[in-house]
């Protein structure tokens, strides 16, 4: 793939052309991509996104769209299906968890009543007993107006559960950061290098203090309905900000390796096996981590920098959280 990262934001690339061999075209909701070769990664900001280098991908479908909270209740209702922040835990696994801790719920932001030290993530996350992707602050919410919003308190295993039942598997990382780019290869963000291009906010990060004042009009807090932003080159909606997604790939120091179809079955991420996934914050932690791509709502400038295609962080396959969404990829044959 040629180098673009000089392309101006206002150029569009021409979106890849490969279809769905038994179909002849990609399947619905999704965009097709031709496979190819993109610069991965990034030397010029957090040090888990480096080395920058070269690698390719196969040919592949993604959704459009993050995985809305009608998308999921589709599947609920077809399925009868338990998300994990519903289930409830069993004492034996975690032992020392206080009984508190055992009843289902998942974590959930809280704003603080002021600054506060941004070392400390406690400070503006709380377990919360109930909630999950029906009631996303906790009992007494719930997702009237918001069909449209992205599915979160997600959990990995909820994730690929799923993205099975359309027929379909997770992204890569590799695949996911080649379809961010939308073809601006190298580029800062998804819409190219420059942050506010006219002035405008091409994706959904926090606008205010963080943790503790929103400026948004009416001090609104949380995930936007899809598409509510521009797509990028590629026709991907959200692929900076709103909620990180899940990928396919175990986390370790570096972004993971190529990408490709294997010869007899869908593609394949070589990287990190589960076994060696480590959170470098956390590393006696026991529960395996995978990447999570595209930083969310909660992404402030002076705290987390993390609304770009390079970017990616540690997400504990069991804990899905009020920033955590998802959305699937298909091979092309």
């Amino acid at each position: 793939m040629p180098e673009t990262s000089a392309v101006p934001a206002t150029v569009r690339v021409p979106e890849p052309t490969a279809v769905d061999g038994r179909t002849g075209q990609a399947p619905a909701g999704m965009v097709a991509l031709a496979a190819g070769r993109f610069r991965m990664g990034s030397d010029r900001h957090y040090p888990e996104e480096g080395p920058s280098r070269a690698v390719h991908v196969g040919p592949f479908a993604i959704d459009r769209y993050q995985v809305t909270n009608a998308q999921f209740a589709a599947f609920v209702s077809a399925t009868g299906y338990r998300t994990v922040a519903e289930r409830p835990l069993h004492a034996a696994d975690y032992p020392g968890l206080p009984a508190s801790r055992l009843a289902p719920g998942s974590l959930v932001f809280r704003p603080t009543q002021g600054p506060v030290n941004l070392r400390d993530l406690s400070q503006w996350w709380e377990w919360t007993p109930g909630a999950n992707w029906r009631r996303p602050e906790g009992p007494g919410s719930g997702l009237r107006g918001r069909k449209q919003h992205p599915v979160v308190h997600i959990a990995y295993e909820d994730a690929e559960t799923y993205a099975r039942w359309r027929g379909h598997r997770m992204p890569t990382e590799a695949e996911w950061e080649y379809a961010a780019r939308g073809g601006l290869d190298g580029a800062e963000y998804t819409w190219g290098d420059e942050q506010l291009p006219a002035g405008k906010r091409l994706a959904h990060w926090w606008l205010g203090d963080f943790p503790w004042r929103s400026t948004r009009p009416g001090g609104v807090q949380g995930p936007a309905p899809v598409g509510s932003y521009p797509a990028n080159d590629y026709g991907l909606h959200d692929a900076a900000g709103n909620v990180w997604e899940w990928t396919s790939d175990w986390y370790g120091p570096t972004p993971g390796g190529t990408s490709t179809p294997s010869c007899c079955g869908p593609a394949e991420s070589r990287g990190v096996a589960e076994q060696d996934s480590i959170d470098p914050a956390q590393p006696g932690t026991p529960v395996p981590r995978k990447v999570v791509k595209g930083g969310s709502w909660l992404c402030a400038d002076e705290y987390c920098r993390r609304y770009r295609p390079a970017a990616r962080r540690p997400q504990p396959v069991d804990t899905g959280m009020s920033h955590i969404g998802f959305r699937c990829a298909a091979d092309l044959e």
